[in-house]
């Protein structure tokens, strides 16, 4: 089992989307691909078809159904905020060692690939004191981090490059992924960000149709894992 971590510099920069085009882009070449997303927020209990672990289903192959979306997505909550927060609105709380249990659980006594999606940016808490990156920390696998083309992404992404560098984390590649109006462009962000990032990969991946597993970003993303 090849098990991959996909993080993000922060919320909205297409973690799902790539972590989605990346499930398309291994079935299509035969390989056996699985998919986790262990804590979600932001989960609407009325439009569930349309959450992330939905994506995560279709794009796998597998039925669209509460069950299905409990088995990858254990931890749901339903506001929009910070997990820890969120789970605090409710009266619940994350526990730290469970979700690494359940991303273990899912690592173990399986072939293929295993995309381990997280949620936020890599500093987000997941309790009063553990965040994403301690999660990726004790987890100990690559990593996959997905950035954005917006204004300040650069800073965001060689911060982020520089707190994983300092773990000793293994980062597998870069991936620029074209935000919606952005005034920087594609090609000057990966660029700028591959002139900083030392001998990490850089691919960039334009807004293009959900799924499309022939865009040549995929083929080298899923190359580099």
């Amino acid at each position: 089992m090849t098990a991959v971590f996909v993080s993000a510099t922060g919320t909205d920069v297409g973690k799902t989307f790539v972590t989605a085009g990346l499930i398309h882009r291994f079935r299509g070449a035969g390989r056996s691909v699985d998919a986790i997303k262990p804590v979600v927020s932001g989960f609407d209990p009325a439009a569930w078809q349309e959450s992330d672990p939905a994506t995560l289903l279709a794009a796998l192959g597998r039925p669209i159904a509460l069950d299905e979306i409990e088995r990858i997505s254990p931890w749901r909550f339903t506001a929009p905020l910070s997990p820890h927060m969120a789970a605090r609105r409710e009266g619940r709380s994350i526990p730290f060692q469970e979700v690494v249990d359940f991303c273990r659980g899912a690592m173990a006594g399986r072939r293929g690939v295993l995309l381990i999606e997280g949620i936020g940016g890599i500093m987000v808490p997941l309790d009063e004191h553990r965040t994403v990156l301690d999660l990726i920390s004790v987890l100990r696998i690559p990593i996959i981090l997905v950035a954005g083309t917006y204004v300040g992404t650069i800073s965001h992404t060689l911060t982020s490059l520089e707190v994983l560098v300092r773990r000793n984390l293994d980062v597998a590649v870069v991936v620029v992924s074209e935000s919606a109006g952005s005034a920087a462009s594609l090609g000057d962000t990966v660029a700028t960000v591959q002139r900083y990032a030392d001998s990490i990969d850089v691919v960039g991946v334009p807004r293009i149709a959900p799924g499309d597993v022939d865009h040549p970003a995929f083929a080298r993303i899923a190359a580099l894992i």
